[in-house]
């Protein structure tokens, strides 16, 4: 090694380095999206799929229903398994799905059913 390299690595040893934003700074932006992400995007999905679970836990007989392929019925019988359901569309004509094939039940008292009728 030459002196004047040695004069280099010595100079850079002894040189103070410029200090980074530390881990906490670094960490604040990703901690405020999760923040966010969780508030605006997660919480409500949750809540959504909860509500439907309950929907379709409480069908019974008689229930008027629509399928998410937008077909009207109303619920004939449940299988054992609580799998399947059967819906009859019009008076000769049933349709055995699978229950989470269901997207909402229409109820008369339901408010948000009233207020979409206009």
């Amino acid at each position: 090694m030459t002196s004047w390299q040695l004069a280099m690595v010595l100079a850079q040893e002894g040189a103070e380095q410029p200090q980074g934003p530390d881990f906490l700074t670094l960490l604040l932006p990703f901690a405020a999206i999760f923040l966010l992400y969780h508030l605006i995007i997660a919480r409500p999905q949750r809540k959504e799929q909860a509500r439907r679970d309950e929907l379709l836990k409480s069908l019974k007989k008689n229930d008027p229903v629509v399928t998410i392929g937008g077909i009207l019925g109303t619920v004939v019988s449940v299988s054992e398994d609580g799998g399947e359901v059967t819906i009859r569309v019009d008076d000769n004509a049933r349709l055995k799905i699978r229950r989470d094939a269901i997207r909402e039940v229409v109820r008369k008292d339901d408010p948000a059913q009233e207020g979409d009728q206009t």
